[in-house]
């Protein structure tokens, strides 16, 4: 499979880099959509987003190259190579949770709109993972062990697929499209969590914890390419520290947050009452 999607001499353009840009641009659209329909305020967010996006981008970067220290203190020249893979999730969640709190503080904002700041980035995160793991596809990385065809056309995997994860004759099993599949079931959960009205304020991120880190503790236990704590995938020890963090958060949120769709004007109005 040929990793460049357009070859112009002096510079060549990855695929890798397009599912990544379309990733951020189309999360960041389901994001904005869902900022006029809160009515929050559009260029408080924006700007923010900014630096979610470029201190997501740094966080996925870092995290992947910490995990992988040996190789790149050999070959630092490498280490801005991200067309050739290797972005880690964790990393950019960490990354942009937290410059949303901190940006947020430093702003002066209350808990319930860094909450709901965090419920709609979730949204667009969510959707930019489901289009980023196509990266991996075009790459041929994140993939599994051995499998045979017959066992993927059972599953209905597309031949395109099968075929883009035949490498040297050998064909392996396509986790990123697991992945990507599965957190396109959650992505539909959460639009149809974000229009009940007894929905709350940070249940999104919660519920995002909880779907993805179930996900990706499936999806780990499957890939060769794994990143290593000792003898511990990182990935699933991540995933039980964020699960058990999102269930608690789930439930403080459901007994003493606002309301998801209530204004924020609103509600800071109803409490000066």
């Amino acid at each position: 499979m040929n990793r460049v999607a357009l070859d112009l001499g002096f510079i060549q353009i990855y695929w890798y880099s397009i599912t990544m840009l379309l990733g951020v641009t189309l999360g960041g659209l389901l994001a904005y959509l869902e900022l006029k329909r809160l009515k929050i305020d559009l260029e408080y967010y924006m700007n923010m987003i900014f630096y979610v996006i470029i201190f997501g981008f740094l966080g996925a970067r870092l995290y992947y190259v910490l995990f992988n220290l040996d190789y790149y203190l050999l070959n630092p020249s490498e280490i801005l190579a991200i067309w050739n893979g290797g972005l880690a999730i964790h990393g950019a969640i960490l990354a942009g949770v937290l410059t949303i709190i901190l940006y947020s503080k430093k702003h002066k904002k209350s808990k319930e709109e860094i909450f709901k700041y965090l419920d709609v980035a979730t949204l667009g995160i969510i959707l930019g993972q489901i289009i980023g793991r196509w990266g991996n596809f075009f790459n041929q990385e994140a993939h599994g062990g051995i499998t045979t065809k017959l066992f993927l056309e059972k599953l209905y995997i597309p031949n395109f697929i099968i075929e883009g994860m035949t490498i040297n004759g050998i064909i392996y099993q396509p986790t990123f499209f697991y992945e990507s599949f599965l957190n396109l079931i959650g992505l539909i959960i959460l639009l149809i969590m974000r229009k009940n009205k007894k929905l709350k304020n940070g249940m999104l991120v919660s519920f995002y914890l909880i779907w993805y880190s179930v996900v990706r503790f499936f999806i780990e236990s499957m890939r060769t390419d794994s990143l290593m704590l000792g003898s511990l995938k990182m990935a699933q020890v991540i995933s039980i520290i964020l699960f058990i963090t999102g269930l608690g958060l789930f439930i403080i949120c459901f007994k003493h947050n606002q309301p998801y769709n209530i204004d924020n004007d609103k509600i800071k109005k109803k409490n000066k009452k």
